[in-house]
């Protein structure tokens, strides 16, 4: 795709006026117009400055600066690079910390990256091939051989699933077609959707939590999601603490 089409695909996705989007990027409304039609060529410094306007993820900025001619100004480094050393310490500090309540980390699509020792109570009882680092987590969610058949409310929880796959529409296909056709939402009540998830320890009721690297340069660092899960209700806490003390002694950890 063409630099010009390419800004105007995603300026109007977010239903921006040329005027908006010339206000944020510190130009005029009639040199972006002449942009977009390819009757001027911004410099690298320009396209920057509209892709940050536009506060598109590092990858596409990359993206837009390669439709524009201009070679790409964000790294994207390998998690073993040394240069995300501080980063890698940083993840295995926060999940951690978060014991006994379950997290993980996830690359931009979705892949395992990390996870702390409570999480193997969410995905108690699915198949390993599912749940080893690189392997897909909304997968592991909505696959029948994964964790669905223990989420008391599927049709609700599918759908928050599902909603974050807007740019994945080939996986977002396939885990809908895992599901029954889902009814009309009777409504959530609050301002979150609560996971209700069977386990060996009970119901449990968890919330979610979604933290990023909001300042990260490096497009790796950029695409990590930290997922973290809290109690929604007293039996719910105490549930992970006890799943956490037994973990603690047994015998292969004490």
């Amino acid at each position: 795709m063409d630099f010009p089409r390419a800004l105007r695909d995603r300026r109007t996705h977010l239903r921006l006026s040329q005027l908006d989007l010339a206000l944020r990027a510190g130009t005029t409304q009639r040199h972006l117009s002449f942009i977009e039609s390819g009757r001027s060529t911004p410099g690298r410094n320009m396209v920057v400055r509209l892709a940050e306007s536009l506060e598109l993820p590092l990858r596409e900025r990359n993206e837009l600066l390669l439709a524009a001619g201009y070679a790409p100004v964000y790294p994207e480094s390998s998690l073993d690079d040394p240069v995300l050393a501080p980063a890698r310490t940083a993840i295995d500090h926060i999940l951690r910390a978060h014991l006994p309540y379950p997290a993980l980390v996830v690359d931009g699509a979705g892949g395992l990256i990390a996870a702390n020792s409570a999480f193997d109570l969410i995905a108690e009882g699915a198949a390993a091939e599912l749940t080893v680092p690189g392997r897909n987590m909304y997968r592991l969610a909505l696959h029948p051989d994964g964790v669905a058949p223990r989420i008391l409310n599927l049709a609700e929880w599918a759908r928050h699933i599902l909603l974050r796959l807007d740019h994945q529409p080939e996986l977002r296909a396939e885990l809908a077609a895992y599901l029954p056709e889902l009814g009309p939402s009777a409504g959530q009540l609050g301002f979150a959707v609560p996971l209700r998830l069977r386990s060996s320890y009970g119901e449990l009721r968890l919330m979610t939590t979604v933290t990023t690297f909001a300042t990260a340069v490096d497009v790796t660092l950029s695409e990590l999601k930290l997922e973290a899960f809290l109690p929604a209700d007293p039996a719910t806490a105490e549930a992970l603490a006890t799943a956490a003390a037994a973990a603690d002694q047994a015998p292969g950890n004490m």
